[in-house]
């Protein structure tokens, strides 16, 4: 007798088509696949992913550090300008001084007969030396020296019985500097040479 595949299997047997359908068409749980599968692909995927991560957080990095030392240059170059631009106008506020300490010496070169009157010219003239001296202002007065022509003007020329040749005989009005920048240069009576 022929077995024809349509017949009902005998007890505790299962067709042959059930059992191969059987294990194709089970649920399968997919996180369990997904888990399975691609262990061998994740190992070359990760690699590149991270090599990948390490190279932007590394350029982030060296962009972070670039914006840094950038930021770190402008605060040097405005902490010296502005150093610099207190300096000009301090420079040209003592310059604008000058004259009275010209005529603060002046008034001490005259003779009074109000002695009080003196004193206190001269305390005035003290003090505002004083000022100038803890600014860094120094006197440019150098009779019997060499003439500079960068700390002093000649304006006068003197004769050989003065002094030695190219030499300051005279000074008609004292200068100033401050620092090395000279606020006003000193007028001088110079011996030809």
């Amino acid at each position: 007798m022929a077995f024809d595949k349509k017949q009902k299997p005998a007890e505790g047997e299962q067709p042959e088509e059930m059992t191969e359908n059987a294990e194709t068409e089970m649920p399968v749980d997919d996180g369990a696949l997904d888990a399975q599968a691609p262990a061998e692909e994740q190992p070359a995927q990760e690699p590149d992913a991270l090599a990948a991560a390490e190279a932007k957080a590394e350029e982030y990095l060296n962009m972070a550090q670039r914006v840094q030392a950038d930021f770190d240059n402008y605060r040097r170059r405005t902490k010296a300008t502005r150093a610099e631009a207190y300096e000009d106008g301090a420079r040209e506020f003592i310059k604008q001084l000058l004259p009275v300490v010209d005529n603060l010496e002046r008034a001490i070169a005259q003779e009074s007969s109000d002695e009080s009157l003196m004193t206190g010219v001269k305390l005035v003239y003290k003090q505002m030396m004083d000022a100038l001296e803890k600014r860094g202002v120094t006197v440019i007065d150098r009779p019997g020296e060499k003439f500079d022509p960068n700390l002093e003007n000649a304006v006068l020329q003197g004769t050989p019985d003065e002094g030695e040749p190219g030499t300051v005989c005279a000074v008609l009005q004292k200068g100033y500097q401050m620092g090395d920048q000279v606020i006003r240069h000193a007028m001088v009576k110079v011996v030809a040479e």
